[in-house]
């Protein structure tokens, strides 16, 4: 772990890239737009290749959202994994460190970066104080919709997340290239890494089901490493790739659609 890292800190150097970053997000993040890009990028029609194929893509994307790290996607993948293995997670949580962003291929198919990076959060319903930039959300159109302004929405208590439509962009992008080939735990991970207002501020609980409470602790495990694992020195690809590249093929053997 980088121990002269301030994680999330959003210091001046960074900030106003960031915050601009997340100025569009937070405008433009509306229920109706989440629904129509799951529509549009869930046809997967868009590309096939092999999750390492992928992951090879990434050394051109650089997160605009990340304050920690200028390093690219596959390299921040790869340092992801390696902490994992290290500490001896099993093999499919490893997996889950290697392609948790392999969602942002969305940049790469030309989509702008305030609709693939970032913490996600839920649509149809308040949004949280806790979410990142809270005050930008104050030009969403779905702020003026009755429907969507109390704290639950257009939701019931314990619904679960499987019937929330969350913020777009690459945790369910990659939870809908994946569907069906991991296991649960690897699902839930991937599908909600990015909902910090959840894991790490304990908002939205009252969403979730029974089933949704169990997977819960899969989250803190795994951001630790996916957080404290930023170093700003490259990882050793040469070093690394072969092991991980293993490890992709075992749980994901087959090209995808994208």
């Amino acid at each position: 772990m980088s121990e002269d890292l301030h994680l999330r800190t959003y210091d001046p150097e960074t900030r106003d890239e960031v915050r601009e970053t997340y100025r569009k997000n937070h405008t433009r993040q509306t229920l109706a737009l989440a629904r129509e890009k799951s529509a549009t990028f869930g046809k997967l029609d868009r590309a096939r290749m092999t999750i390492w194929e992928a992951l090879l893509e990434l050394d051109r994307v650089i997160d605009e959202s990340d304050p920690d790290t200028e390093l690219s996607q596959l390299q921040h993948a790869l340092q992801t994994a390696d902490s994992l293995r290290v500490a001896g997670a099993p093999p499919w949580l490893q997996l889950v460190g290697l392609i948790h962003d392999a969602g942002k291929m969305l940049c790469i198919f030309g989509e702008e970066q305030w609709a693939v990076v970032g913490d996600t959060f839920p649509l149809g319903c308040a949004f949280s104080d806790t979410i990142v930039f809270p005050e930008l959300f104050a030009e969403n159109p779905d702020r003026t919709r009755p429907a969507y302004a109390s704290e639950t929405g257009i939701y019931e208590k314990g619904c679960g997340l499987d019937a929330v439509t969350m913020a777009w962009g690459h945790d369910e992008y990659l939870y809908q290239v994946t569907k069906g080939r991991l296991p649960a735990e690897a699902a839930f991970v991937i599908r909600f890494h990015s909902f910090y207002p959840l894991h790490q501020e304990n908002a939205y609980r009252w969403m979730l089901n029974q089933e949704d409470e169990s997977l819960l602790p899969w989250l803190g495990r795994f951001q630790k490493h996916d957080l404290y694992s930023k170093n700003h020195q490259p990882p050793d690809f040469q070093a690394l790739a072969s092991h991980f590249r293993d490890l992709a093929e075992t749980f994901l053997p087959d090209p995808l659609d994208w």
